[in-house]
């Protein structure tokens, strides 16, 4: 992987030799973890016999997958309350459960409504209490889950929730000529995989806009690499590049109006910034080496990217005007791929000590923190909260998805049939 030339970056970019189940849904497993978990036992919902969505089962699954979170199994509760009014702490305390979810499931004319209450079992006391805005289909009885469970997450671990957000994802079925990408998104929890975009031809690199209305990814249509954003409500896409080269590698700047790019025009690849109204590129980096993979920092004054001009792949920055570039990895043989954290304190990177792993580099104190266990990963992604990062790895089947949480100590796969590659978390829903 060490990268040396252009013509090694082409290769790179057309390396998804991976041949997967189209449309298959992911499944989380946790596979690792060495904290406590706290107990929680979420109770199901009362409801009448048409309301077809198990709003608590879909609550306790989010939660039990960050690892934080221990579910109290059905068949061992006590008491099925459906109101704080109607909890006997004393049952909950004697199964060692420290937080209670309890509520009830309508449907009135305005639609299939959802009231929930957590509570602390040994404080005794409720700490929230909500009732949540109808919704008219019954299937969107899954969004209201999620909603609940990150108001739990927030209110528990003072993060907000992951739960309703989106992640992108690439797959390919087949081999040779018969060979069929697409460019999939799923719900966080992997529910309900959509296909975004199906071609004969190689997708990859999706990338989210801000206020997560756009996709923009990479296609090599007729043969040749092009930048393409697509509209998610319309699903109309529209080529924002396609130069002579390589065209790669997109990036979003925070106010939505920018892509970063790696470029080639034939040389070797530098930094550029297209604006997407205007089309109007400013060349970022000039050098001899191969500049690529961009992204900004929160704030859309700074840019990372990954270059040799070292000597080796490392990770360095540079305004997003243009400027002097300055290295920020030195830890281990090679850095690539690196992405901002949200709060802009962090990167997340694939770092190569002997493995390629995903690792945290600490902007402030430059420390590097390896997080997951490798040998073959890539391709990092944070959730939009900053605490858990999705990556690409190496699985006994194949390629396949995995997550890893911002401090290392929770790891879990993604499980899919066939391989699954680079993985984009969707922002929070504006």
């Amino acid at each position: 992987m060490k990268i040396r030339n252009a013509q090694r970056i082409a290769v790179l970019l057309l390396a998804l030799s991976f041949i997967p189940q189209v449309g298959a849904q992911l499944e989380f497993t946790i596979s690792g973890g060495d904290i406590r978990a706290t107990p929680i036992a979420v109770v199901p919902f009362q409801s009448g016999p048409d309301v077809p969505v198990d709003v608590a089962q879909i609550i306790e699954s989010d939660l039990s997958r960050t690892g934080l979170f221990e579910p109290l199994a059905r068949r061992d509760m006590l008491e099925r309350p459906n109101d704080p009014a109607l909890v006997d702490f004393r049952n909950w305390r004697s199964l060692g459960t420290e937080q209670l979810v309890v509520g009830t499931l309508t449907n009135a004319l305005g639609g299939y409504g959802a009231r929930f209450a957590l509570l602390d079992v040994f404080g005794a006391k409720t700490t929230l209490n909500e009732q949540m805005a109808p919704v008219r289909d019954p299937r969107a009885l899954r969004y209201t889950a999620h909603t609940i469970a990150d108001k739990i997450y927030e209110q528990l671990t003072g993060f907000r929730g992951y739960f309703n957000t989106q992640v992108a994802y690439i797959t390919a079925a087949g081999s040779g000529k018969n060979r069929t990408y697409q460019l999939l998104v799923a719900d966080a929890d992997g529910y309900n995989p959509q296909p975004v975009l199906t071609s004969r031809e190689t997708i990859m690199s999706p990338a989210w806009s801000p206020d997560k209305k756009q996709l923009a990814y990479v296609s090599f249509e007729n043969g040749r690499s092009g930048i393409y954003v697509q509209d998610r409500l319309s699903g109309k896409a529209r080529k924002v590049l396609s130069e002579k080269g390589i065209n790669g590698a997109p990036a979003w700047s925070p106010d939505g109006r920018k892509l970063a790019v790696a470029l080639s025009y034939e040389r070797n690849p530098d930094i550029f910034v297209v604006d997407l109204a205007t089309g109007q590129k400013t060349q970022i980096t000039d050098h001899w080496g191969i500049d690529t993979e961009p992204d900004w920092s929160p704030d859309g004054s700074t840019l990372v990217f990954t270059s040799d001009r070292g000597g080796s792949a490392q990770i360095y920055k540079v305004p997003a005007t243009g400027g002097t570039p300055v290295r920020l990895s030195f830890e281990g043989k090679q850095n690539l791929d690196a992405k901002f954290s949200p709060d802009g304190k962090s990167l997340a990177l694939v770092n190569n000590s002997g493995g390629y792993r995903i690792a945290l580099l600490d902007l402030a104190t430059r420390d590097m923190r390896v997080l997951s266990n490798g040998p073959l990963d890539e391709s990092p992604s944070f959730a939009p909260n900053g605490q858990v990062i999705i990556y690409a790895t190496q699985g006994r089947s194949g390629a396949e998805l995995a997550t890893v949480s911002a401090d290392g100590r929770i790891r879990q796969r993604l499980r899919q049939a066939g391989d699954v590659r680079e993985p984009a978390w969707s922002p929070f829903t504006p």
